[in-house]
């Protein structure tokens, strides 16, 4: 006999608190998930697939709205493929996108613990805040360090 799981045992699998589950349960992204006879929530071992594609679609910045429709397509079965394999296509090059500017975004902050490190980083600054004041009270702005 396979085993089944309780909301608790799943939550800490996931390391998600239970009322995430509980969460994505009232959002309808969880259509497979069944109930015992006292009402409880009682998860299959095939339920943590579902599961596990759900908390990566979330991570990777998909909104609920969109989980619940990749989720309920699921549910439909083949018939749905190409459907789903759309939806993924176009949430890649998202996750793409996303994880181009944070690489970008990075290399600046990179810059930055660079120049703070350099041992000449004063006299680099101060050369910063000298340009920036130059240019300000050349275009009659005010200056940012006063």
């Amino acid at each position: 006999m396979k085993k089944v799981y309780s909301i608790k045992e799943v939550a800490d699998y996931f390391q998600l608190p239970i009322s995430t589950i509980r969460y994505y349960d009232k959002k309808g992204l969880l259509p497979f998930v069944s109930k015992n006879d006292a009402g409880y929530r009682v998860f299959s071992e095939s339920d943590f697939g579902f599961i596990k594609t759900i908390c990566c679609l979330k991570n990777t910045g998909m909104p609920i709205k969109d989980i619940k429709i990749y989720i309920g397509l699921c549910m439909k079965g083949t018939s749905t493929i190409q459907q789903r394999k759309n939806m993924l296509l176009q949430h890649k090059e998202n996750v793409l996108k996303k994880q181009q500017m944070l690489t970008e975004n990075l290399q600046e902050i990179n810059t930055k613990i660079q120049r703070y490190a350099d041992k000449d980083s004063i006299n680099i600054i101060e050369n910063q805040i000298k340009f920036v004041r130059s240019e300000k009270k050349s275009l009659k702005l005010n200056d940012p360090f006063e």
